[in-house]
């Protein structure tokens, strides 16, 4: 039993959507569906799985400019992120224009996350981590089994997420980065929400947005 993932880079933004599924039940979720919704429906087809939910590490319009979309499509729930997250659930009608994206529809989740429930896809269960400072409610799923953290906007290969929009805190970000994902085993891979794969042990020691964590 093992948790799969397959990235799929959506929007202008080359933003990394996530599909995770459970390989006993082929049960799935999309992480962070921000547009190109065919580019989405050809992977989960190609791939042979069921989608369940749609879930959010949070709501700036290239992680969640599709997810009413997809959800609706799918008749699926919308898991994510946290509460404080509702105010860019409500700029998304903006953040549209703003950036030149396909016109988003806002929502309401049907589940809002806090820190350290937990998120389940088929057999497979993830932890969920509040890491404000890039947005309020920004979360981050984490599988134990599997190694491997889905962070959005907190951290990059190499760097880390942008802290001069609305309701963003540099310090916070730090904060966050250094007791949510600092903590996880040095061996763990974690997708971030935009460029390449990394591991959290990579980062800690080269990541110069971050000293090191200890």
């Amino acid at each position: 039993m093992a948790l799969q993932f397959q990235i799929v880079p959506v929007t202008a933004f080359e933003q990394n959507c996530s599909i995770l599924w459970c390989d006993e039940t082929m049960d799935a979720v999309v992480v962070d569906p921000g547009g190109d919704q065919h580019k989405i429906d050809q992977a989960l087809k190609a791939l042979g799985v069921k989608l369940t939910a749609v879930w959010l590490t949070h709501c700036h319009i290239d992680h969640a400019g599709a997810t009413a979309d997809v959800a609706q499509s799918y008749a699926v729930p919308i898991v994510g992120p946290q509460k404080e997250e509702q105010f860019w659930i409500d700029m998304l009608p903006q953040q549209s224009a703003m950036f030149g994206f396909p016109q988003a529809t806002p929502f309401t989740p049907d589940t809002w996350l806090n820190q350290d429930d937990n998120v389940q896809v088929g057999n497979e269960s993830l932890s969920v981590k509040h890491c404000p400072g890039h947005t309020p409610g920004h979360v981050v799923f984490y599988s134990e089994n599997a190694k491997l953290v889905v962070v959005g906007d907190v951290l990059f290969n190499g760097g880390i997420g942008r802290t001069d929009f609305p309701k963003g805190d540099h310090q916070t970000l730090l904060d966050a980065i250094k007791t949510q994902l600092f903590t996880l085993p040095d061996d763990t891979r974690f997708i971030p929400g935009h460029g390449p794969m990394s591991t959290i042990g990579h980062e800690k020691q080269t990541n110069p947005f971050v000293k090191m964590y200890g």
